[in-house]
């Protein structure tokens, strides 16, 4: 049957059905969904309308990813899908795909912070009281 962008076979508001009156069209042309999963990157070339090229990412392990609150975006490594809303089983296979809660590896962002702000991602600055103590009486604390 083939997979198609076409409206034809939609109905009308009222709830109507449509008359067929043509077949389908090349332009009307649709793909199967490519299903990135995580792994070492494999792009497929895909020709498309015009003679141009697309490319169809079926692994991926590598991403541009953006620290929104610190304004700082980084080329980083893909370790999880944590989370997507609209499917559970797309967590469990592991599929990239747009709106989905992935973790990263955070060492471009962390090495970004330190050269930013001066210190370490997490790890609180002492302050001249603590300093006095040694590294036992600290783990009191």
């Amino acid at each position: 049957m083939g997979i198609s962008r076409s409206s034809f076979k939609k109905r009308r508001a009222t709830g109507g059905k449509k008359p067929i009156i043509r077949k389908k069209r090349k332009f009307e042309l649709g793909r199967a969904a490519s299903n990135t999963r995580i792994g070492v990157q494999r792009v497929r070339t895909v020709r498309v309308r015009g003679g141009n090229l697309k490319h169809r990412a079926l692994r991926l392990d590598h991403g541009n990813f953006a620290w929104g609150s610190e304004g700082c975006t980084r080329k980083t490594r893909v370790l999880d899908v944590t989370y997507n809303s609209s499917n559970n089983e797309l967590v469990r296979t592991k599929t990239l795909v747009k709106g989905a809660i992935v973790q990263v590896d955070a060492t471009p962002f962390r090495q970004w912070y330190v050269t930013h702000y001066g210190q370490e991602l997490g790890k609180k600055a002492l302050t001249e009281e603590e300093k006095k103590f040694s590294k036992s009486q600290l783990k009191k604390f």
